[in-house]
Formats: C-alpha cells, structure tokens, sequence
C-alpha cells in the first residue's frame, strides 16, 4: 500500500529505518539485562554497529552524503571502544583468576 506521491525506494528506506530502530531497541533491553558483562560488550558493539547501519541508510534516505563521513567516524570510535572494553573484561578476569588461585594455594 503506497501512499500518494512516494515511489517504492522511499517507503522500503521508511521500513529500513524503522526496523533499524526496533533492532536498537531490542539490543538495548540486552545491554541493560545482561546477564554477563560479554553480553554488555557485545550488545554494546551491535547497537554500534545498527547505529553506522542507521546512518547510512539515512544517507540514502536523504540524499545528504555528509553522513557517511559520521558513519566511519563512529565506526571507527566504537570499534575502539569495543576493544578496549573487551581487553579490560579479559584483564579482569585474568585477575579474579589469580587471586582465587592465590587463595587455593594457601
């Protein structure tokens, strides 16, 4: 059902974008309820991800390509950010390991 005035590519780049949006929401509920801090981690890099999937579909959308240039830039910036966090989660966990079997040699 296409409504007056607007082709197929416009109402498909609607869809897009409102299914992206339900993908974020959804990833958020996971980011919130956890239950592990690696499913943290890796709802954070799919909101990220979904986010830079947001930004070039509203682009096209659009027609404007200066966002493109804010999509690889936060690519960019979340994929550090994702690293870094899962070397701190490895970090932590190296450690909580060696003090309990500090604590089991005793």
């Amino acid at each position: 059902m296409i409504i007056e005035g607007q082709t197929v590519l416009h109402v498909a780049g609607r869809l897009t974008l409102a299914l992206l949006i339900l993908s974020m929401a959804l990833a958020f509920v996971r980011l919130v309820r956890g239950p592990q801090a690696a499913d943290r981690i890796v709802s954070l890099d799919l909101i990220a991800v979904l986010t830079v999937a947001f930004l070039g579909a509203y682009a096209v959308h659009s027609g404007e390509s200066a966002f493109l240039d804010v999509a690889i830039a936060y690519a960019l910036i979340a994929f550090l950010g994702t690293v870094a966090l899962s070397r701190f989660l490895l970090r932590s966990r190296r450690t909580s390991e060696e003090k309990q079997s500090g604590e089991e040699n005793r």
